[in-house]
C-alpha cells in the first residue's frame, strides 16, 4: 500500500470519529489547557511571589520560576504519548491534582514554596498535554484553534488583572493558581477522549477497514499513521519550537527596546501589551469565522513571512506611537499562526498524537527567551536582533507551510472517500 493510500486510510478511519464542539466538552478542553498554561501567563507575578516568600533577589527569583516552567513543557512532552489514548483523562487529573497540591503548598507554608512550585510545574505539564490531544477531537480544527484562542486570551485577560487586585504575596498568586486548578480538576469528566481504535469504530459501524497481509501473516491495520505523517508531525514540533523562541524573544525584549529605541514610556507599554492581547482576540473570532476555507499552508506561508517583515520594521522604528501600533500588528499575526499551527497538528491526528506535545513543545521554545532574547539583542543591536527573528521567521515559513497543506490534503481525500 502507498503511503498516499495509508495517510488516506488513516485520515479517513479517524475523521469520521471526531466529535462536534459543544460547551461541556470544550469548556473542559479550553479550562484545563488555561490552567496548564497559567504558569507562562501569570510568570511576572509569580517571580513578585517568589521574590517575597523566599526573599530571593529578581534574577534567582526569574530562574526558579523558568525552572517550574521548564519542568511543565518536558513534563507534557513525556505524558503525551498517554494522551493520545485511553489515559488522557487519568493524565489530566493526576496533573491537575499534583497542581492543586504544590500551588497549595507553595501558598500556604513558606518553607515548601519552592518544592511545591516545582510540583506544581510538573502537574500543570499534565494538564498541558492532556488539553493539547483533546483539541484534535474537534472537527474543523481551525475554527476550534480560534474558539481556544478566544478563551485562552480573554480568560488570562481577567486572570492578570483580578490577581494584583488580591495582592502579590505567595498565598495570592499561588492560591489563585491551586483554585484555578481544582475548578479545571472537576470538568475533567467532560474532556473529550481519544477516538475509538479505527478498527474497532469500523467494526462497529460494519465498515470495511483496509488491511495489509504482511509475510508473516499478520493482519495490520491500514489506518497505523503513515511515515510520511510521522515525519510531519516530529518536523512541526521541531519547527514550532523555533517559532516560539523566536516570536517570545522579541515579547519579552519589547519593552527594554521600546524604551530605549522609541522612548516608550511605562503607560505606552501598558498600551502595546493590552492592544497586543486585543489584536490576538480579534485574530481568535476571525479564525473561528472563517474556519477552513482558507486552508492552512498558504496562510501559514502568508503569516510568517508577514510577521518576518513586520519585525524588521519594528526594529527601526523611533516613533513611539508608530512602535505601539507596530508590535499589535505583529502580535495579531502572531495569534493567527499560533492557531493554524494548533490546527495543523490537531488534522494529522485524531488522537492528539501531535497536538499533545505541540502546547508542551511552545514551552521548551519560550522558557530561555528572556535570557536569549538579552543576548541576542545586546550582541547584536535591535536592528540585528530583529533581523535574525525575522530570517527565522522566513525559513520556517517554508516546512510550515508544505506540513500545513499536507494536513489539509488528508482531510480532503478524506472528504471524498467518505462522499
Amino acid at each position: 500500500m502507498s503511503s498516499t493510500t495509508r495517510d488516506t486510510a488513516t485520515t479517513v478511519a479517524v475523521g469520521s470519529s471526531r466529535v462536534p464542539l459543544r460547551f461541556p466538552t470544550a469548556g473542559s478542553t479550553f479550562i484545563v489547557g488555561i490552567a496548564g498554561y497559567l504558569g507562562v501567563n501569570l510568570s511576572p507575578y509569580m517571580i513578585i511571589a517568589v521574590q517575597t516568600g523566599l526573599g530571593a533577589d529578581v534574577l534567582t527569583a526569574s530562574w526558579l520560576v523558568t525552572g517550574a516552567l521548564l519542568l511543565t513543557a518536558l513534563t507534557g512532552l513525556a505524558v503525551a504519548p498517554l494522551c493520545a489514548g485511553r489515559s488522557r483523562r487519568t493524565v489530566a487529573r493526576a496533573g491537575l491534582a499534583l497542581a492543586v497540591v504544590g500551588f497549595g503548598l507553595a501558598a500556604l507554608v513558606p518553607a515548601l514554596l519552592l518544592p511545591g512550585l516545582l510540583v506544581g510545574g510538573v502537574g500543570a505539564g499534565g494538564a498541558v498535554a492532556a488539553s493539547g490531544a483533546a483539541i484534535a477531537a474537534f472537527r474543523n480544527p481551525d475554527r476550534v484553534a480560534g474558539f481556544y484562542g478566544l478563551a485562552n486570551r480573554g480568560i488570562i485577560t481577567v486572570v492578570l488583572a483580578v490577581v494584583p487586585l488580591i495582592g502579590l504575596a505567595p498565598i495570592d498568586v499561588f492560591g489563585s493558581m491551586a483554585v484555578f486548578s481544582l475548578v479545571a480538576l472537576a470538568l475533567v469528566t467532560w474532556l473529550p477522549g481519544a477516538p475509538a481504535a479505527p478498527v474497532q469504530a469500523a467494526a462497529t459501524a460494519g465498515a470495511a477497514v483496509p488491511l495489509e497481509v504482511p509475510a508473516t501473516g499478520t493482519l495490520r491495520s491500514a489506518a497505523k499513521p503513515s511515515r510520511t505523517v510521522t515525519i510531519a508531525g516530529f518536523t512541526l514540533l521541531i519547527v514550532f519550537a523555533l517559532w516560539a523562541a523566536s516570536e517570545d524573544s522579541l515579547w519579552a525584549m519589547v519593552g527594554v527596546m521600546g524604551a530605549d529605541q522609541a522612548g516608550l514610556t511605562p503607560e505606552g507599554l501598558g498600551v502595546a501589551l493590552s492592544g497586543a492581547t486585543a489584536g490576538g482576540l480579534i485574530a481568535s473570532v476571525g479564525l473561528m469565522i472563517v474556519g477552513d476555507r482558507l486552508g492552512r499552508g498558504i496562510p501559514l506561508i502568508v503569516l510568517l513571512v508577514l510577521g518576518g517583515i513586520l519585525k524588521i520594521v519594528q526594529g527601526y522604528v523611533t516613533d513611539p506611537t508608530l512602535f505601539v501600533v507596530v508590535f499589535i500588528v505583529w502580535n495579531t499575526t502572531y495569534a493567527l499562526v499560533f492557531a493554524f499551527f494548533v490546527s495543523t497538528s490537531a488534522a494529522l491526528d485524531a488522537d492528539g498524537r501531535w497536538s499533545g506535545p505541540l502546547l508542551a513543545t511552545y514551552l521548551v521554545g519560550s522558557a530561555l527567551t528572556p535570557v536569549i532574547g538579552a543576548n541576542l539583542a545586546s550582541g547584536l543591536g535591535y536592528q540585528g536582533f530583529t533581523m535574525t527573528l525575522a530570517i527565522a521567521s522566513f525559513v520556517l515559513a517554508v516546512p510550515a507551510g508544505i506540513i500545513g497543506l499536507l494536513s489539509r490534503r488528508l482531510e480532503r481525500q478524506a472528504a471524498e472517500v467518505s462522499a
